[in-house]
This record gives structure tokens, C-alpha cells and sequence, in this order.
């Protein structure tokens, strides 16, 4: 069982992926990954808690759902592992774009709207990917990006306001001294996105602030004048 958001840097793997790369093969199905919004924060004083238990064998689901359930913390099954690992790493990436906009002083028009595109191009990779686009309705989708795009417990959030209030990026890693999986995983979905011919706009603009040192205003500027789409476009 793995409780990991990320994909590797240079592979793009899930990992799920890594895993199945080094354990025997009839183990291999017992792989679990749990994924949600559960910052430890509010679970370690038994704060209310649900996520999400996924494996390709359900009945392996089922066993982590029995075991860890309780009256404050609450598992739900899936068997979709690539739409659970692939939510719970490309939210964070979403997050950093959230904790911007509130650094530059943007209002909750804003970061909702990021929510809400982010999840639709989180989706369009996933599905790429081989996830079901109904994960993304679920805790490990929108329900964990919900609270990594908008609370200060999340280390992406606070590394997005701090890039938004002109910090460096540099400054942001040392003072945080801990790992923002965002930062890597930002450029392991751009090379994902580039490959697969997935229109990830808000993706490629925190790409470019990052990796490439583009004004963050000057990247929102790009994103909002962008060719008319409709809402519910796939490309």
C-alpha cells in the first residue's frame, strides 16, 4: 500500500508502475493506493476524513477499506489505480497555480475557476492515460484538489502564494525545507501532455513560470487570451 502523489521526474511513472517493476508478479495485484483530502493535520485530532482505497483487485480494496475504517475516518473502493495516482499527483500542480492567484490578490471568482479548468484538464490527461474520467468526480479528484488548491495546510498552495508574491522559487524551497511535489510533477505532466497531444493550457503557463521564468501575470494574460472554447471541449 501506497500513500504517494507523484510521478516520477523523468519516467512519468506512476507508482503503482515502479512497484510492479520490483515485487514478483503474483503480488503485483495486491498493490493499494489511498488517495483523498486528508491532510494530517485535522486526521491526527480525528477530524472527519474520507478517501479513497484503490487496487485493480477489488476484494484487496475491500480488505484496506475494512482495516483502516472508523468512526472518523472512512474508506471508499475503486479500481481504477491510474485515475486515483494520476488525481492525486496532478492536483498539486493546480494547487501551485491557486496559491498564485492568491498571492498576486485575486478574489474566489478566480480560484474557482482555476479549480474547476484544472480538474477539466487533470481529466483529459488521465483519460489519455487509461484513467475512467468518473475517478475525477470522486475524493481522489476533486475532492482532493479542493482542499490542496485552497487550504494553508498544503505546502503547493503555500508554494504558489509565495511564487505569486514575487518570492523565487529557490527562496520558496529553502524556506519551506520540505519536498513540493508540485514543482516536479508540473514538469512531468507538461512532457506527458506534450507526448500525448493533451491541451493542458493552465499546466503549460505554471510550466513556463517555473522551468522558464515567465511573468506570472504575463502567463494568466496568455491563458485568458486564449482561443473561445466550449466548457466541456476535450481538446
Amino acid at each position: 500500500m501506497h500513500a504517494s502523489k507523484g510521478l516520477e521526474p523523468d519516467s512519468h511513472k506512476r507508482l503503482s508502475t515502479i512497484l510492479e517493476e520490483e515485487i514478483p508478479e503474483h503480488l503485483r495485484s495486491d498493490i493499494v493506493v489511498v488517495s483523498g483530502p486528508s491532510h494530517a493535520e485535522e486526521t491526527i485530532v480525528r477530524d472527519l476524513t474520507l478517501i479513497t482505497a484503490a487496487s485493480k483487485d477489488l476484494q484487496t480494496a475491500q480488505y484496506v477499506q475494512e482495516l483502516f475504517s472508523n468512526h472518523y475516518f472512512r474508506l471508499y473502493t475503486n479500481t481504477d489505480v491510474i485515475g486515483v495516482e494520476t488525481a492525486g499527483a496532478l492536483k498539486n500542480i493546480i494547487a501551485v497555480g491557486a496559491g498564485a492567484l492568491h498571492g498576486l490578490g485575486f478574489g474566489d471568482n478566480a480560484k474557482a475557476a482555476i479549480i474547476a479548468r484544472g480538474l477539466a484538464e487533470i481529466t483529459r490527461l488521465g483519460v489519455a492515460l487509461g484513467a475512467s474520467p468518473l475517478t475525477y468526480s470522486g475524493l481522489s479528484g476533486v475532492g482532493d484538489l479542493i482542499v490542496t488548491g485552497t487550504s494553508i495546510h498544503s505546502r503547493n498552495w503555500r508554494a504558489g502564494d509565495a511564487l505569486g508574491r514575487g518570492e523565487s522559487l529557490a527562496d520558496i524551497e529553502a524556506n519551506m525545507g520540505m519536498v513540493i511535489e508540485g514543482i516536479s510533477t508540473t514538469r512531468a505532466a507538461y512532457e506527458l501532455a506534450q507526448e500525448l497531444g493533451v491541451y493542458m493550457p493552465i499546466t503549460q503557463a505554471i510550466y513556463q513560470v517555473i522551468y522558464h521564468g515567465t511573468n506570472i501575470k504575463d502567463a494568466i494574460y496568455d491563458i485568458m487570451n486564449n482561443e473561445f472554447k466550449a466548457e466541456n471541449e476535450w481538446s
